[in-house]
């Protein structure tokens, strides 16, 4: 018998989890746990933290290239077996049949100065050179060492363009993720109170719906005695009928909220998320000049226009080396030896030199420098006036932000005021129109009132928290204690 009744109620279980009949269970959020969970497990935050990180690797990389580099390098084998023609004294050519191999090795080490672009090397080179068929011979050469510098004079240094752009670009990077956590933040908080107006318009339309029924029936029973018109009585039912449907939809739209909600977050859809309406952001009233000042330290949109300034001097630099005189310099200095037996040939080097000057004299190129250089030039002033262009919006933007930030609490004061009023106006037409004073048109311009009150409350609410976030993605600051938003790059790089 127990073993019949515990298979019915899994039976029934299974059926009411299929169908839809088992309640989910609640779990409460808060803004701030919403927040959190959006900037650690959102696709934006990850997005914005992969960025990051091809940001720092990049850094990391031009890092390098002012470091030394060793590099081992070789070839083995390098066989041939092919016929060679040798020119004979006489001026004659004869034919002989080459067999061969070499196995060559370096181990070099080169420094860049980045001052001067010149690059220095040290290097040691092997080489074992074999002969085969009747004359069978094994050869060594070696360079133990060999020191040596190359110089270009008038091309484009670019470890020194690249020391005035990488860092920047760095601190640009870093400020962009700060920067695009609080936009996370931003949509977090939208997302939220999409939510959270769902839940309320569920709420407001269960509530109407009831009263309406109420009402409608109470109608009803006048209607009955001739206390009320059969128009009035038509109006109750219509507004019955309308709150229904107003509660269909509500129901539908908070599902959808929730899914937007939960899949931006990456949470559990197997719970029925209820939201805790916050408090409205309260702050201290902030001044322009401060705020400016904080943006032009942190934004990266000035640093951004300072980098595209740079590059643009930099491609102007390029095109007037690329046009003039060109000379570049090689020396080197070494010691030398050769053997037919390996350690033979590291036994008493010799001396080698090496200089070479490579120059290129521009005589007729039909204006293509010349023109390389002019549009360069037009392309920087372009990138001038545009960053000028670009720096007065952004301070213009800061200016229409820091005026939102300081309405705020007088918003919320009249939006709350509001509230209230429409509120407790709709309690006082509700009981007007039990004792027959109101009509119900008037009772429903009350409801209409109270409930638009109440939305413009929590939106009142979502802005104020919006306009916060919205500050701190601008400034890189908190506003609350003007103190800079940290960065953690050891959590990110783990």
């Amino acid at each position: 018998m127990n073993s019949r009744i515990v298979f019915c109620g899994l039976f029934l279980f299974l059926l009411c989890s299929q169908t839809g009949l088992v309640a989910k269970e609640r779990k409460t959020l808060t803004l701030d746990e919403t927040i959190h969970y959006a900037r650690e497990y959102s696709a934006s935050a990850l997005i914005a933290r992969h960025t990051f990180l091809t940001a720092y690797w990049r850094y990391r990389s031009y890092r390098a290239e002012f470091l030394p580099s060793l590099r081992l390098e070789g070839q083995v084998p390098s066989f041939s077996r092919r016929l060679t023609r040798y020119q004979l004294s006489d001026g004659s050519y004869k034919y002989i049949r080459e067999n061969a191999n070499t196995f060559t090795g370096a181990l070099s080490l080169t420094q860049r100065i980045g001052f001067t672009g010149t690059s220095i090397f040290l290097r040691s080179t092997a080489e074992r050179h074999d002969l085969f068929g009747d004359r069978r011979t094994t050869d060594y050469v070696t360079t133990p060492v060999q020191v040596g510098l190359e110089h270009d004079f008038f091309a484009l240094n670019s470890l020194k363009w690249k020391k005035k752009i990488e860092p920047k670009r760095y601190q640009e990077a870093q400020r962009i993720y700060l920067q695009t956590m609080e936009e996370v933040a931003q949509d977090a908080t939208t997302h939220f109170f999409d939510l959270l107006l769902a839940q309320q318009n569920l709420a407001i339309a269960r509530l109407n719906r009831a009263n309406a029924d109420t009402l409608y029936h109470i109608a009803k029973g006048r209607f009955n005695i001739g206390t009320i018109a059969e128009n009035d009585l038509l109006q109750m039912e219509l507004n019955l009928l309308n709150a229904t449907n107003a509660e269909n939809d509500g129901e539908v739209s908070l599902q959808n909220a929730q899914f937007q909600l939960i899949t931006f977050l990456g949470l559990n859809d197997d719970y029925e998320w209820e939201l805790i309406a916050p408090f409205p952001y309260q702050g201290d009233t902030l001044t322009f000049r401060q705020i400016l000042d904080f943006a032009h330290q942190n934004n990266p949109t000035p640093l951004r226009l300072e980098i595209e300034n740079t590059e643009s001097e930099k491609n102007v630099a390029e095109a007037q080396s690329q046009r003039g005189f060109q000379a570049n310099l090689r020396a080197s200095y070494g010691l030398t030896q050769q053997a037919q037996q390996f350690p033979d040939a590291y036994r008493s080097p010799l001396d080698q030199q090496g200089v070479s000057l490579q120059i290129v004299v521009p005589i007729l190129d039909w204006g293509q420098g010349s023109g390389r250089v002019k549009m360069a030039r037009s392309l920087q002033e372009l990138t001038r006036v545009r960053s000028q262009k670009a720096l007065h919006s952004f301070e213009q933007q800061i200016f229409l932000e820091v005026m939102r930030y300081n309405r705020q609490p007088q918003l919320i004061l009249l939006a709350s005021k509001a509230d209230t009023i429409a509120q407790n106006r709709f309690n006082i037409a509700k009981q007007r129109f039990l004792i027959g004073k109101i009509s119900v048109l008037d009772l429903d311009k009350a409801q209409v009132d109270r409930d638009d009150a109440r939305i413009r409350y929590l939106e009142a609410v979502r802005t104020s928290w919006l306009t916060y976030y919205k500050l701190r993605a601008l400034t890189l600051v908190d506003p609350r204690n003007a103190s800079p938003l940290p960065i953690d790059i050891e959590t990110l790089l783990h």
